[in-house]
């Protein structure tokens, strides 16, 4: 049904879910796995009051070092499963557009993806990757949203 299925992570528990649903349903579907980590690095802020001169490509060899990370763990955890997975890791102020751009020169048939679930002002200043993806997205966007706690 799905050839190949975009998992894109942050290394969040939000996101490990997602990854082991996807590889399970990949898995069950004979589909290969892109995993893609995609690294924010923080806009450069102009400041007449800077004494100093920091280095924007340190910060940006940690954040593609973890990004590097987390594709790895998707792609390890899928051969564990018997899934075939190629690794993606790459830094992008915008990642919702990483995302869909990935989908489309991989040839992505399917998104299979995690959201944190906010809402309200923490949604509006986090913004949603979630949401962009599911807004531009050409092919089919599964969302798996944590469970929420059940209260006794």
């Amino acid at each position: 049904m799905y050839d190949r299925i975009l998992v894109p992570t942050d290394g969040s528990d939000v996101s490990a879910a997602a990854e082991q649903a996807a590889i399970a349903f990949a898995r069950a579907n004979g589909s290969e796995i892109v995993a893609l980590a995609v690294g924010q690095p923080q806009p450069p802020i102009a400041s007449a009051e800077a004494a100093m001169a920091i280095d924007p490509g340190l910060d940006d060899e940690v954040l593609l070092t973890r990004a590097t990370g987390h594709a790895r763990r998707v792609a390890a955890a899928a051969a564990a499963a018997g899934v075939r997975c190629s690794e993606v890791a790459m830094l992008d102020y915008a990642p919702a557009d990483a995302i869909l751009a990935t989908a489309e020169s991989r040839n992505c048939d399917l998104i299979f993806m995690g959201s944190h679930g906010r809402r309200g002002l923490s949604r509006l200043l986090a913004g949603s990757v979630t949401q962009k993806v599911l807004a531009d997205a050409t092919v089919p966007v599964l969302v798996m949203r944590p469970r929420p706690a059940h209260k006794a």
